[in-house]
Parts: C-alpha cells; structure tokens; sequence
C-alpha cells in the first residue's frame, strides 16, 4: 500500500498533454521568414515581388516547397529568377546551393539597391504629386511609412533595431557584394557512367543541412535543369532524374521548415508532351511556364502611355500558371490560374501584370472609353 500524497508530483513528469520534448523546445527564430497572411505557415521570398505575390496568396514560397520555371526560346528569363533567388537568399543570411553551375555564376548575382537611391525616387514622385491645399500643413505627404511596407526586424538577433527588408531590389547591372557570414556551395554532377550523377549531390546537400544550425534556412538553385551544355548526357535518363527529386521531396519531409528549391527547364529540348517532364511537373509544388514574345524590330516605336504620359515598358511575354503550392485537401491559399499574365524584365525587377488585350484601331468606342478612364484616374489624384 502506498502513503505518497496524491497531489504531489514526480519529479521531472510533464503536464498530461504535453510532452517532454516539446516542454523543453524552444521556438527557433529564421532570418528573412514571415508568418504566410492566409494559414501562418513560414515563408520567404523569391527575390521577387510581384512573383510573390502569385504562390497561392501566401505572399512567399513557403519553407519545404519547390518551384519549377519552364520557359521554351533561347531566352534566359528564368535564369533572371533564378539570380535574384540566388541573390535574395544570400542577403538574407540562408544557405545557397547552386547545383551543376561553376563558381563564376555566383559572381554575376544582381546587386541589392541601396536604401539612398529608393529614398530619391519616393523623393521625385511625391514632388509630382498634387494634393489638396487643406493637408499641406500636415507634413510631407508620404512620410510616415505605411505598416505594409515597413522592414521588419530580425527575430532572434537580441536586438530590435536592425530592421531587414522581406523582399528586396536588385539591379541587373551591378554585381552583388557577397556578405562576409554568407554561405553558397557550388555542388558539381558527377561524370561516371555507371552510377546516377546526382549522387554526389545528395550526399553534400543531406550532410550539409544535417550539420547546420537549426536557424539555417537552405535554398536550393537549379538552373537550366538538364541542359546539354551544362549536364552529362546520362542525366537526362528518367532513373536519375526522378530518383534525385524523389530525393528531395525526402529532404523537404525530414525538414519541413528548413528547406526550399526553385529549379528552371529549357521546354525547347524538353515539351511539356513528354512523360519525363508530366512527372518532373508532378514532382514539384509549384509549376510556371514563360512564353516569351516574338521580337518585334519596331517595338520601341509602340510603347503604350501610361495615365500621366510617361511610357510603360510593354510585355515581354506570357507566364502560365500551370500549378501553385496549394498545401493540403482544404485549399490553403488562392488559385490564380483563371487569370492570364505576362512578364516585363527591367534593368531593376521582373515585373508580372495581368493581361489586356488595347483596343483595336477600327475600334473608336473602346479608344475613346480607355482615354475617359484614364482622365478619370488622372482626375482623382489632382482631386
């Protein structure tokens, strides 16, 4: 019979619903990762803004998701994804593997703008802009910051005033100082016939992430997937090429928050008809394919006014949402796939806007309804 008193406990027992390793968990805080608005899963961003803003309405990719970009033409627009990827997570203190690129890839990466030259430009545009006599005296219109917009402080570092920006701006023709605490690995195929090429990389990536810091957040970049010039020929068999992303989506369930990889494919040498691209399709969370344009030779001599007068770069092509990282049977996040969209390349971003059609020039009612809208628009900002 026992005389020990009931309402006291043992020593070291958790709680009924809790368990021990949970009660001596603690959180661990990511650099450059937000809560997603719709589910509050983490995300990070692409390098992209408006890019971001098209992964399901989660603002970001989440952690433990991949991203496929398939572009057909010779053109290397997702190769421009792929760099402010690149440069994106090296600013944001993760983990960069670039796979199957040489060294001097991680050398060409976009440069971030810096905080001086967006201070001038918000400085010339809130010059231009009319506002009515009655606010003149409250201050600079435009200078208390929205909430939206604001950077965010990094979690974890002990100290709040070190603000970091969840998306940045690159500028194409400058090239990226590399942080002094920044970590890019550059994993080379191997080149024997008689075992699968990707071996060797698994095996780098798996020890790599095992042996970090449980704050280390791993961006895998695969640029121009399968390609001749850059892949052994054996590669593009579909016993290697599936089992490497079966492998990874085995990474992206051992570290579900810890692990994210954006990977680009030539359709030009491989069409969407074939099988090995349907499963390569299936095989990542998000898919997105880029049709770019026809070149015309008097393009420049048709840029499209904005509402002020001032041109708009036009359209460089179509991006088709094949596929977003909606993560489970409930729906998290929101399909955009009815839309059609198309993508402008500047020295600064990669733009993606909806797709409209202009009026025709037989059509006068629609020219003379689209010129209307615009002195409306025009007419609401001056008040």
């Amino acid at each position: 019979m026992s005389f020990r008193k009931r309402n006291v406990g043992l020593p070291g027992s958790a709680s009924p619903g809790e368990s021990p390793q949970l009660r001596s968990k603690e959180p661990v805080h990511l650099p450059g990762v937000r809560p997603s608005p719709i589910d509050g899963r983490l995300t990070t961003s692409t390098g992209t803004a408006s890019f971001d803003s098209l992964l399901a309405g989660h603002s970001g990719l989440p952690l433990g998701c991949s991203i496929l970009i398939e572009e057909s033409g010779t053109t290397d627009y997702a190769g421009a994804l792929m760099r402010f990827y690149a440069a994106e997570g090296l600013v944001q203190n993760h983990h960069v593997h670039v796979v199957g690129m040489p060294e001097h890839w991680g050398r060409e990466l976009p440069g971030i703008v810096g905080d001086s030259e967006k201070k001038d430009k918000s400085a010339e545009s809130t010059e231009k802009m009319k506002i009515a006599w009655r606010y003149e005296n409250m201050g600079q219109f435009g200078a208390n910051t929205n909430a939206r917009e604001r950077p965010q402080t990094v979690v974890g570092t002990g100290s709040e005033t070190a603000p970091t920006s969840f998306c940045h701006t690159f500028d194409l023709t400058k090239r990226l100082v590399h942080p002094a605490s920044s970590k890019i690995d550059f994993l080379q195929l191997s080149l024997s016939p008689s075992q699968s090429p990707f071996v060797p990389v698994l095996k780098q990536l798996h020890a790599s992430i095992s042996n970090s810091a449980p704050n280390t957040v791993h961006r895998i970049v695969i640029p121009s997937m399968l390609s001749p010039a850059l892949y052994p020929p054996q590669c593009s068999q579909p016993q290697y090429v599936l089992q490497f992303l079966h492998s990874l989506r085995a990474l992206f369930a051992e570290y579900p928050s810890r692990v994210i990889a954006m990977m680009s494919l030539p359709l030009s040498l491989y069409p969407r008809s074939s099988g090995l691209v349907r499963w390569i399709e299936l095989l990542n969370d998000g898919v997105f394919e880029l049709a770019p344009f026809p070149h015309s030779a008097d393009a420049d001599a048709t840029i499209p006014r904005g509402p002020a007068g001032t041109a708009e770069e036009p359209p460089q092509g179509l991006l088709q949402v094949h596929r977003i990282p909606i993560l489970h049977d409930r729906g998290s996040g929101t399909s955009t796939s009815e839309n059609d969209w198309t993508f402008t390349l500047s020295r600064r971003k990669f733009t993606i806007k909806p797709f409209n059609l202009p009026p025709l020039e037989g059509d006068t009612e629609a020219q003379q309804a689209s010129t209307s809208e615009q002195k409306t628009k025009k007419a609401d900002v001056e008040f």
